[in-house]
């Protein structure tokens, strides 16, 4: 089935994104993942080919383009790279937005720029060792001291939070106001008392550096108080579609890969004297993947389309997510198990695509939290 949401301009922008990938990424990819983070140089070189800052109005050094589609392709082409590592999505579409969308006139001139060429890498610091998806758990406190905040506490899970020069940390600043008392409080790299801890190890997507952050009594200039206070609920509540439909793509271009490769793989590999591709349960097998996969796709395009006209909701955003993101782990085991032994091999994409997808039902909202989404908003 044709695609038909993207035109010539977004053709020629995969073309660009593609060399970039084949120049100053793949070369590099496997260094990175035995260091456990991706260089700085990458993000410098993201920034000239003008990956950086798609959204960002062309005064503050950024493309000037909000059409989503540009990042789905994004999305799409690192994916199918098996290159998460360089996190241009989280920086592009998860934490552009809030920096655009809510922060001052002297905030975006202070930010903006570098964050454009790729001189300025960010984080967003949600997630804390006791709270996860449930927003009311959370206990970094940021107390109001007149001229300044003072913040104290700790988050865990930080993509991007030992490169990160700018965290956009979600903070208490009315203690008994639950999830409605939180803020957004920037925090620069160097900061007195604020602590960059240990690079976690994780299962998958090796070369992406995800870090604990440490604030003892740090001293955060008034200024650097993002939007609202204690509107950090709405502010984040606004940005999480774009976040989920960024992963509901990166999910089934995942699956889709895989599929191609294993297509490949059982038409050339033999057993019991012919291929694999020959075999009933085989054919069975790709015929099911290849149909899911279809129909998924055309239900993601048409939410790309729909969010690129800011007329997509929550709740078809959550079904893009959860079933994606479902579709591609199971699209990941049963093409590994296609592979038979070669799929459990480390040099194997199918091996990489395994456990680097395995996130994607997890962050930006779990599966379970998508459902509760669809289904409070049917049953309300």
């Amino acid at each position: 089935m044709q695609r038909q949401i993207f035109t010539g301009e977004h053709d020629a922008f995969r073309d660009t994104v593609r060399t970039f990938l084949s120049k100053e990424v793949l070369p590099h990819y496997e260094q990175w993942e035995k260091d456990g983070i991706v260089s700085r140089e990458a993000w410098l070189a993201a920034g000239r080919q003008g990956l950086l800052g798609l959204a960002v109005p062309e005064e503050y050094g950024g493309g000037g383009n909000a059409d989503f589609r540009y990042s789905a392709v994004l999305a799409e082409e690192f994916t199918r790279a098996g290159a998460p590592g360089l996190a241009l999505g989280l920086h592009n579409d998860i934490i552009g937005p809030y920096l655009t969308g809510v922060g001052t006139e002297e905030q975006k001139r202070r930010w903006l720029p570098g964050f454009c060429t790729g001189e300025t890498i960010t984080a967003i610091a949600m997630t804390e060792p006791g709270a996860g998806s449930d927003l009311q758990g959370i206990r970094t406190t940021a107390e109001d001291r007149g001229d300044h905040w003072l913040l104290n506490g700790s988050k865990t899970f930080i993509s991007n939070g030992i490169l990160a020069d700018l965290v956009v940390v979600v903070a208490k600043t009315t203690p008994e106001g639950g999830a409605k008392g939180l803020s957004l409080i920037v925090v620069e790299r160097g900061a007195e008392g604020f602590e960059q801890g240990r690079n976690l190890d994780k299962i998958g997507q090796k070369a992406q550096d995800t870090a604990e952050l440490f604030f003892d009594d740090v001293r955060v200039p008034k200024e650097n108080l993002l939007g609202e206070r204690d509107g950090a609920f709405l502010h984040l509540m606004t940005n999480l579609a774009q976040e989920r439909m960024g992963i509901a793509v990166a999910a089934i271009a995942g699956a889709e890969h895989l599929l191609e490769i294993t297509t490949r793989y059982v038409k050339e590999r033999d057993a019991f004297g012919r291929p694999l591709s020959k075999l009933q349960h085989i054919r069975f097998e790709i015929a099911e993947m290849a149909t899911e996969c279809a129909v998924t796709r055309t239900f993601v395009d048409r939410c790309v389309v729909d969010h690129s006209d800011g007329v997509l909701d929550a709740v078809h955003a959550s079904m893009a997510k959860w079933w994606a993101t479902e579709l591609q782990k199971r699209v990941a085991d049963r093409c590994l198990q296609l592979h038979g032994g070669y799929g459990y091999m480390a040099e194997f994409p199918v091996a990489r695509a395994f456990l680097d997808g395995r996130i994607q039902t997890i962050y930006g909202g779990t599966t379970e939290i998508m459902k509760e989404i669809i289904g409070r908003s049917i049953l309300a």
